[in-house]
């Protein structure tokens, strides 16, 4: 694993809420350690040494092959603010954008709310939804990934 695949393994075992996450290949093994009063510890080593190494040798095993996807194509769309992610206007509304659907910048694709404000986040590119990664109802942070755009 490089340096971005190692920050982007620890965002998200942060997101996921859960305590402790290992992951061994034939090459490394990496283990990170959350808790919610410490910032996420990361204990990697070279698979040959099987006890823990410190954070500076995170970046010392090789690189495993990984897999390339066609996301890097998308348009991430993020949340601007910290907040409650709602899909639809209103409990008995439609969604905004459903998976599928074309969308063009400055269309409304879900509401925030963040200290009883109602924040419309608009579209910021024309394209086709693919995904939507958070569940109405859910706490968003800020920057947070709300939906994957395939550009037009």
């Amino acid at each position: 694993m490089n340096q971005k695949e190692i920050e982007e393994f620890v965002k998200f075992v942060k997101k996921s809420g859960v305590c402790e996450v290992s992951v061994e290949t034939k090459d490394f093994k990496i283990t990170v350690k959350t808790s919610a009063s410490q910032p996420a510890q990361i204990i990697a080593a070279p698979a040959a040494i099987p006890s823990a190494a410190s954070p500076a040798n995170a970046e010392t095993p090789k690189a495993a092959p990984s897999t390339t996807s066609d996301d890097s194509k998308l348009h991430v769309i993020k949340s601007p603010m910290i907040g409650t992610f709602y899909r639809t206007p209103a409990p008995d509304k439609p969604n905004f954008v459903n998976v599928g659907e074309e969308v063009k910048p400055g269309k409304t694709i879900c509401i925030i709310e963040a200290m009883k404000l109602f924040n419309e986040i608009e579209c910021d590119v024309a394209g086709k939804i693919v995904k939507v990664l958070v569940d109405n109802a859910t706490p968003v942070e800020y920057d947070q990934p709300l939906f994957l755009v395939e550009p037009s």
